[in-house]
């Protein structure tokens, strides 16, 4: 369900939660008498950042065990059935089998969780508009484009952070890819 709520709804939701006033998260902390309870969640720096992480965590989590879960359908069932036969323990299966053959799906569940860390907009703008270390690269691109009227600026900052994500993706590919570039190589003969 996370996954298919508008981002920009569930950052609301998140900045209505985390409210000094009439948030339920610093109620439960003050009731509890738990530290955080005082404190303006997105009024601090350290603090308004958590909240960033959380939200975007909590949003594309689901796309991540999606795709690891079409992994492991993916896995043949006389794979386990072999590794049975031939001795191993739920922990061989697991680190010998599945792991290995679950790679390329844990690669590409990093690859686009990376690439939507990287060019993160709609959360730290609505939850703080940028304030208190919340600014990503793609925050100052907009800034410099749309509010500074500094094109060549702003459309520097897209490209690196393009750039960035492309060069992000090519070392995950080529240093955790498991058997995606195999499966590449095949294609082309």
């Amino acid at each position: 369900m996370p996954y298919a709520i508008i981002t920009v709804v569930s950052a609301i939701t998140w900045q209505t939660m985390f409210d000094p006033t009439t948030g339920f998260v610093p109620q439960i902390l003050a009731a509890l008498h738990l530290p955080g309870a005082g404190v303006v969640w997105l009024g601090e720096q350290g603090y308004a950042m958590s909240v960033i992480v959380m939200a975007d965590v909590w949003k594309t989590t689901p796309f991540a065990a999606l795709i690891i879960l079409a992994g492991l359908q993916a896995i043949s069932q006389e794979t386990y059935e072999a590794a049975e036969l031939d001795g191993a323990s739920r922990w061989k299966t697991f680190a010998y089998v599945t792991l290995p053959l679950l790679r390329p799906a844990i690669v590409l569940a990093a690859i686009f969780r990376t690439l939507d860390a990287l060019r993160i907009f709609d959360l730290p703008f609505v939850l703080t508009h940028g304030a208190n270390g919340t600014q990503s690269m793609s925050m100052l691109a907009y800034t410099q484009l749309n509010e500074n009227r500094l094109v060549g600026q702003g459309s520097a900052l897209s490209i690196l952070t393009f750039v960035t994500v492309m060069i992000v993706s090519a070392v995950y590919i080529r240093f955790g890819g498991g058997n995606i570039r195999d499966i590449a190589r095949e294609d082309r003969q």
